[in-house]
């Protein structure tokens, strides 16, 4: 197998299961810190391209202060807030959430999803939805067609892809379709993580107006209660993003880079895999053990392998 054992779920000393997957801690001068796995196996890196995505709008013409910015390069946990604001992105394209194209969806967000009870699902409360807006205003101020915004071919699309392939430096052999419907584009983890690196310590005010503007409003990048807000707070500098399918990208303004994928797309050992790699990389973070019960009893825990 070209993946390895990145966690270990522990029970009274016994390794009960095993997450297993593949890692890369890059050094400030993109060195390779530490590794585990095929570095060159190729992920759909999902929503860990937020930032790339927006980087990309930007550079086509979008214009949104900071906050804005933020949610249009976001996996927000749909809470009012986060819904308000898409809001006020799509009244600047003139348009309001019937154009959206993303799935129907409930909040992400624990408790917000739970405040949703019964209520339908909606395109607005689903986490990409920031996203979906910012590109329809994109499209909105370069004359495009808003009907096919996500079709691969769109000049948008188009615009993505090349953003993305020049931060990570390698061409896109295939191009898939994200659980949003959004396009996604097969990467290596090597080339994720020259990307995320690349954008992190660009000079380029396109890059970094949407990495300052994730920074100053991790809240709006995720949510209240999220691993990646409470990082992103937490550690000054740090800049984090999470996606579906367990793909974890961070980063430090002066280059360090931490990239992995979990095989089994299981988000149990992330925050174990966040604090071990961050450390790999000599960035204190907060952790929390997460432990093994037995009953009410504590009598294990999950652990990093490295």
């Amino acid at each position: 197998m070209s993946d390895a054992v990145l966690a270990q779920y522990v029970r009274d000393g016994v390794v009960e299961s095993e997450h297993r997957g593949y890692l890369l801690a890059l050094n400030a001068d993109g060195s390779v810190n530490f590794s585990l796995g095929d570095t060159d196996h190729l992920i759909f890196p999902r929503s860990t391209v937020k930032c790339i995505q927006g980087a990309a709008m930007v550079r086509a013409g979008l214009k949104l202060e900071p906050r804005l910015l933020a949610l249009g390069s976001s996996s927000h946990s749909g809470s009012g807030e986060h819904i308000a604001a898409v809001k006020e992105i799509l009244a600047l394209a003139k348009l309001d959430e019937s154009a959206l194209q993303c799935m129907l969806d409930k909040p992400l967000g624990e408790s917000e999803r739970r405040a949703w009870g019964d209520a339908p699902a909606t395109r607005i409360a689903m986490n990409c939805s920031g996203k979906h807006a910012a590109m329809l205003l994109t499209c909105v101020a370069n004359y495009w067609p808003i009907e096919n915004y996500l079709d691969a071919s769109h000049p948008l699309q188009v615009a993505i892809k090349h953003e993305i392939e020049i931060l990570a430096g390698e061409q896109i052999t295939l191009t898939s379709t994200d659980g949003c419907g959004a396009p996604l584009f097969l990467l290596s983890l090597a080339g994720l993580a020259r990307a995320i690196r690349a954008i992190t310590i660009s000079t380029d005010p396109v890059h970094q107006s949407v990495m300052q503007a994730s920074r100053a409003f991790p809240k709006m990048v995720a949510g209240n209660g999220r691993l990646t807000t409470q990082m992103i707070e937490a550690v000054p500098g740090l800049y984090m993003k999470d996606g579906a399918e367990a793909v974890e990208v961070a980063s430090m303004t002066d280059g360090r880079t931490l990239v992995f994928k979990v095989s089994d797309g299981s988000l149990r050992p992330f925050r174990v895999l966040v604090h071990a790699g961050l450390k790999k990389l000599g960035i204190d973070s907060p952790y929390e053990v997460e432990n093994v019960l037995g009953g009410s009893a504590v009598i294990g825990a999950i652990r990093a392998t490295f």
